[in-house]
């Protein structure tokens, strides 16, 4: 299923003039907040934005908006204050911010690749063994401590903050790994999403082969995050402009294509609040929040 919106239904739009946006993410308190990093120029050049969206019945409108000298690449919620965020740059900082205080950010922390306490003002722990760009990690929602990480040395490694060293190295594709994500429902499973255009699931238990192996993008696959309401969906997006939403325990597994974006598309998150609903952005300036078909059933 594809078209002008994909078949996504009750789609609303919202325009980062000048802004080319990297990652998005729903507060994980309010319903209707989003947050989305941008950057100027393609990231190649010039600052970044956070932007915080609020979504009502009219549209979406600019609730809050920060602006860094680098460009912005991803940004998170934080876990216990519907407040605040934090942003990543092109110049290796983290910045914190809170929607409350609109002058700048909280705090900067410059020691790249590493993990803070915003209390300590320092990296708790430092984490090495990757041989390429790490592209995206994720912690465990179910093992306190541990979390995951993916990386352009093609694998995708389990660490855990109690023990030295990496605990999993997975030879996961033969192609640059940008991006990984943990089921929700099952401890042992991962998905990760590769330059290879292709999806695959990961049992920790099982490592050797994939438990599956997911392809239909043209292009390289940009994020890959499962479904917190069903047990075996997830959606990717992708360089070939698309988001797709897949059922790995079907034997035809993809259920959808949307096709909205002229560009490269980066940011992808799934609502914890409104069943089925979707935001992601794009390097054409665009923000989008929808509810795919395949999605828009009850569960």
């Amino acid at each position: 299923m594809s078209g002008a919106d994909g078949g996504a239904r009750r789609s609303q739009a919202f325009r980062l003039p000048g802004r080319h946006g990297y990652a998005v993410e729903f507060s994980p308190y309010l319903p209707g907040r989003l947050a989305c990093a941008a950057a100027q120029y393609y990231g190649i050049a010039g600052c970044g934005t956070l932007a915080v969206l609020e979504q009502n019945e009219a549209g979406i409108c600019l609730f809050r908006s920060f602006d860094w000298n680098d460009g912005l690449f991803d940004v998170t919620w934080s876990e216990n204050n519907e407040h605040v965020l934090v942003t990543s740059s092109g110049d290796g900082s983290l910045q914190i911010w809170d929607t409350a205080n609109p002058t700048g950010p909280l705090q900067v922390y410059k020691e790249h690749t590493q993990e803070w306490d915003p209390t300590v003002g320092r990296s708790l722990c430092t984490f090495k063994g990757h041989e390429g760009i790490i592209y995206s990690t994720i912690w465990s929602p179910h093992i306190p401590g541990c979390f995951a990480s993916a990386s352009g040395d093609q694998t995708l490694r389990i660490w855990d903050v109690k023990t030295p060293g990496v605990k999993v190295v997975i030879p996961g594709h033969q192609a640059e790994i940008l991006s990984c994500d943990w089921c929700k429902y099952d401890e042992n499973l991962l998905v990760t999403g590769a330059v290879d255009c292709s999806l695959k699931g990961w049992d920790l238990r099982n490592v050797r082969q994939p438990v599956f192996n997911l392809v239909g993008h043209t292009y390289a696959v940009r994020r890959v995050k499962f479904s917190p309401f069903h047990a075996t969906l997830l959606a990717s997006c992708s360089y070939d402009f698309t988001v797709r939403f897949w059922d790995f325990s079907k034997p035809n597994p993809l259920l959808e294509t949307v096709e909205h974006h002229t560009e490269f598309t980066c940011g992808l998150d799934l609502s914890l609040h409104n069943h089925g609903q979707v935001a992601d952005c794009a390097w054409d300036e665009l923000v989008k929040i929808y509810t795919p078909s395949c999605l828009a059933a009850p569960v």
